[in-house]
């Protein structure tokens, strides 16, 4: 057999016709992988004259007793680079901690850093939580080399097939659904869509089919492309993409935002453009962050569960840490109705 280049635990795991996961684990001699298994996975592991990195074994293998949120900043007006939709799962990551014995490190990053070797190749911490990531495509190939040095690690984002390493995200399909049907329910027929529904931003993408659906189930059209416009979650980018699609000039009658913030920020340029809301424009959110609540007016907006999305973040990590099997989750979400889709004061 002929590798090109330095072998790695993907190359064995092809050869050996099973997960990388599993090759990680029969290296380090873990007792879930069966002898015939590991047997076949050393040997062809000798026929590549494949060596351990013991630094990169090292994060798992040293137990700290600590892991490592990786909080990667995020565009905001003030100077937190925190996105408001992770305050609340940063408290239920911090008590589900403490729950399982182990201590908390919380490390900002820039998406630019090589974040991924830094905690690969440290003591730091035996496993890593990543929060906000952006752009997913850009951020695949850390997430891949992070698999391949056999780190632990859970993000939260997007469940995907074949992604990099296991996930915990909500079900993006199924809250756009109830968005949608709760827009084509009020009789909203003209659906705009504020956000990047593209690959880049997988979340986004479900949110927009997953409406796309709820519309069309309702018996009416489903979202028009050319009243979907790209945006970042930031109050700025949904105010920016607003006047993009005003400037259009294609008659809407309610917005899809694929975040809050967007929304919000989408919200202040239909009124400066003297537009009501609801009256002549309905707005419903994704995230239920609690500037939601106190928006003018109150928005709708599909509801995620950060608190158990924090629970399940460090319970999964603390068994990839062990050596036990973890899976990525898909957490339900609910609507909440509030006066910017026309609901009662």
């Amino acid at each position: 057999m002929t590798i090109r280049g330095k072998p790695t635990s993907l190359d064995i795991a092809h050869l050996a016709g099973v997960s990388q996961p599993t090759v990680s684990r029969a290296l380090r001699g873990s007792p879930m992988v069966n002898e015939e298994t590991r047997k076949r996975i050393l040997a062809i592991a000798e026929q590549l004259n494949y060596k351990v990195d013991k630094n990169a074994s090292g994060l798992r293998r040293q137990h700290a007793g600590t892991l490592a949120l990786l909080l990667f900043e995020d565009p905001t007006p003030d100077e937190s680079h925190i996105n408001p939709f992770f305050f609340p799962m940063l408290g239920s990551i911090t008590r589900a901690c403490a729950r399982h014995g182990q201590d908390l490190l919380i490390s900002f990053q820039q998406f630019s850093d090589d974040w991924h070797a830094e905690y690969g190749d440290s003591h730091k911490a035996d496993g890593l939580i990543l929060l906000g990531y952006g752009d997913y495509l850009a951020h695949q190939g850390k997430l891949t080399k992070l698999v391949e040095q056999g780190t632990p690690f859970v993000r939260w984002g997007a469940v995907m097939p074949d992604q990099p390493g296991l996930s915990i995200g909500c079900d993006n399909v199924g809250g756009g659904r109830l968005a949608g049907a709760h827009l084509a329910a009020a009789g909203r027929r003209r659906v705009a869509f504020l956000g990047d529904a593209s690959n880049h931003y997988p979340e986004f993408l479900d949110r927009f089919a997953g409406c796309d659906a709820g519309l069309r189930a309702a018996g009416g059209p489903g979202l028009d492309r050319a009243l979907q416009v790209d945006a970042e979650s930031a109050e700025d980018s949904g105010f920016a993409a607003a006047n993009v699609l005003l400037e259009r000039g294609l008659p809407f009658d309610a917005v899809f935002a694929a975040s809050d913030l967007i929304a919000i920020g989408a919200m202040h340029a239909l009124q400066a453009r003297g537009l009501r809301i609801p009256e002549d424009v309905a707005i419903v959110g994704f995230d239920d962050i609690p500037a939601a609540r106190i928006a003018t007016p109150a928005l709708t907006t599909v509801v995620q569960d950060t608190i158990r999305a924090g629970e399940l973040l460090v319970d999964a990590l603390v068994r990839l840490v062990n050596g036990e099997p973890a899976e990525s989750t898909r957490l339900e979400t609910s609507l909440v109705v509030r006066r910017s889709s026309g609901a009662a004061l």
